[in-house]
């Protein structure tokens, strides 16, 4: 298939460019989301099957100090894409990167604020969740949906979105929590600085998701009729017990320092959520269990600080 994907440089886009052109034929713009005329050229000359959308900012707590330039990138740029994606005439889908942020503030996140812990089985969010994002970059995301959901009805636009949850197994950015908490303690034997450490999240491996986008990029019949997925896995666990977890598997005995980062406006204590729909309409199930994926996380960074 004509495959045109926007953000292949990013963390996941990268890693996607490499798995697509074994099968297809890719091509990676390089208008300016912004520039609605560079954009429809690139998607009109090309003319794709298939549209894959990266290109974002993603940094959500930088979304707070840079509202403005968050809205324009992640929002208007994916209008200028949607517009005019919706004039193609061989496209079969338009496959957006959403994110798990949008559920954001939700009444159970609550409870984890005051107590400090959850009794009970966590909650995971799903498609049917109300969502209430509660961060600038969130609050465009949710947009995008409701943007392409527009377009799906009135103007024909075949589409899924695909509501992220964190992806770790990063090779280069260590401002992620995974990876931040790794490359902290390899660097330092007697002390990490950490932001908050009781809200739960739950974590994919990036081999997971990349093998869920090939699924549905495979099969366009099964997930271009409006979808939206959340996609698990179901495995929430509090930043402090991660923390635990690495310390332990690199045998760090140092302080980790909690609440050391500026505090971010509207913090969210619970981000979980199912992978039930997507399973069922294409077979996709998470495979790399989060220790597994914490020793190939771990392996990398090891070798990558030690040259």
């Amino acid at each position: 298939m004509k495959i045109f994907i926007t953000g292949a440089s990013g963390f996941i886009g990268s890693h996607f460019v490499e798995i697509l052109e074994r099968k297809h034929d890719v091509f990676a713009m390089t208008a300016d989301l912004l520039d609605f005329n560079k954009v429809r050229n690139e998607l009109f000359t090309f003319n794709p099957e298939i549209i894959v959308h990266f290109g974002a900012r993603t940094e959500v707590e930088r979304s707070f100090y840079e509202q403005v330039t968050f809205s324009e990138i992640n929002y208007v740029g994916t209008v200028n894409l949607i517009e005019s994606a919706a004039k193609l005439k061989n496209l079969k889908n338009f496959v957006f990167a959403s994110t798990m942020e949008v559920y954001g503030w939700q009444p159970v996140s609550d409870i984890i604020k005051t107590q400090g812990y959850l009794k009970g089985t966590i909650p995971a969010f799903d498609e049917n969740t109300k969502p209430n994002p509660n961060a600038p970059y969130a609050v465009a995301k949710l947009a995008c949906e409701k943007y392409l959901e527009y377009a799906h009805r009135s103007l024909g636009l075949p589409f899924c979105a695909i509501r992220q949850t964190n992806t770790y197994g990063r090779k280069e950015n260590e401002f992620f929590v995974v990876e931040q908490i790794i490359s902290q303690m390899l660097r330092n034997p007697s002390a990490a600085r950490l932001g908050y450490g009781t809200p739960y999240r739950n974590f994919l491996y990036i081999d997971d998701l990349l093998d869920l986008w090939s699924t549905i990029i495979e099969n366009p019949e099964k997930t271009n009729s409006g979808h939206i997925f959340t996609i698990g896995p179901n495995n929430p666990i509090q930043i402090n017990e991660l923390a635990v977890k690495i310390a332990d598997k690199l045998k760090w005995r140092g302080n980790i320092f909690w609440n050391t980062k500026s505090e971010r406006p509207g913090e969210i204590y619970l981000l979980n959520s199912d992978h039930t729909l997507v399973t069922e309409l294409t077979g996709w199930t998470p495979t790399i269990d989060l220790d597994t994926g914490l020793d190939l996380t771990i392996a990398h960074w090891k070798k990558k600080l030690a040259k």
